[in-house]
């Protein structure tokens, strides 16, 4: 089959042939129909994650929001058989430990991000493998068409799990997103469905004027104006927001983002930090400390609440597939990491071509 391999960080992947993937007993082999390119592919291909000992390895096949449909199944699986219309979740469990039989399988001890170690091989590729399948492989409702079911893959479910299962945000609650990328639009959508009051916070008009149509009603470019944002944040939401989440990552959305939160209110992080941060970024402990703020870390989201997802988009008539700006080929993906280094890359886009 062929493949999108990094060879060499920040250069083009190597479109090559590698050997067809095949399914261990618990396993099996999905063909692919759809994969997102996502900011955390660009975190990889740029060789970030060294300080925090998870950096990519060189040989890697990068890819982690993929859908398609089986096409091979080991002897032990029992749910899925070939044919089956699936999405493929990139924390994969091992479905025993403590994490994930309390549901929390996206952080398991023995689990794998896929796309991102040698021994879960990514889905820029025709094919790809998914190890514990009865635990990790999704089934993929009638309703959803593979490429919405890659817009799902990382960014959308990592939303969710964040403002639905990290923070418990509810209708009425006013939520704050520094950074309108896939995962900020994401969040956008999804906390306007939820009935929050959705404030988004952006550089980019054309990002603010898609959160604007994902259901934000609330816009804040930080170059109009020398306020700091957190203060346009407090005084737009009336003292502080419920919910605030940094969507980029950067040291500066992060501590605008803490700053936005009222007394007893949340900060969820979910954008990865880049080489300038290197992982660590200073906070206002004491601005903490003084009004209770809550300070939580939030990655992708359990195989296992993909249910309760699918429940709420059905029940809100939400459309994920509006978050995707752009299909492309599997040869055209190095050209679209690079446009992330400038941020060049609006909403989401989907790998639905897997021809060389």
């Amino acid at each position: 089959m062929h493949a999108a391999v990094l060879d060499a960080y920040g250069e083009p992947l190597d479109l090559r042939e590698v050997p067809d993937p095949q399914p261990d007993r618990n396993g099996v082999v999905v063909r692919l129909e759809a994969c997102g390119v996502c900011r955390s592919d660009w975190h990889a291909w740029r060789g970030h994650g060294e300080w925090a000992d998870d950096r990519v390895p060189r040989g890697q096949i990068l890819g982690h929001e993929p859908a398609g449909e089986v096409v091979a199944v080991g002897d032990g699986v029992t749910r899925f058989v070939p044919g089956d219309r699936v999405i493929v979740p990139f924390s994969l469990g091992d479905g025993t430990c403590d994490a994930c039989r309390r549901g929390h399988g996206n952080v398991c001890s023995d689990g794998r991000a896929l796309g991102f170690e040698p021994d879960a091989p990514g889905a820029f590729a025709e094919q790809v493998a998914v190890p514990n399948a009865d635990y990790n492989l999704v089934p993929r409702p009638a309703w959803l068409s593979a490429r919405d079911a890659a817009a799902l893959g990382c960014r959308y479910m990592t939303a969710y799990h964040a403002l639905a299962g990290r923070t418990g945000l509810e209708a009425g609650d006013w939520l704050a997103v520094h950074g309108c990328g896939g995962v900020g639009l994401s969040a956008v959508q999804l906390g306007a469905a939820l009935g929050a009051r959705v404030l988004a916070i952006d550089v980019d008009d054309s990002a603010l004027d898609r959160a604007a149509d994902l259901g934000a009603t609330d816009l804040i470019n930080p170059t109009e104006s020398d306020a700091a944002v957190s203060e346009r944040v407090r005084e737009r939401s009336g003292g502080g927001v419920d919910v605030s989440m940094d969507a980029l990552g950067i040291a500066e959305t992060c501590r605008n983002s803490v700053r936005s939160v009222r007394p007893r209110g949340t900060h969820v992080q979910v954008g990865l930090t880049t080489d300038a941060e290197r992982g660590e970024v200073s906070l206002p402990t004491d601005y903490m400390t003084r009004w209770e703020v809550s300070f939580v870390g939030s990655r992708g989201m359990p195989p296992t609440n993909y249910d309760a997802l699918f429940d709420v988009i059905e029940a809100t008539a939400i459309d994920p597939g509006a978050l995707v700006s752009n299909e492309i080929s599997l040869p055209a993906v190095s050209d679209r990491l690079a446009a992330m280094d400038d941020y060049g890359v609006s909403g989401i886009e989907v790998i639905t071509d897997f021809s060389v």
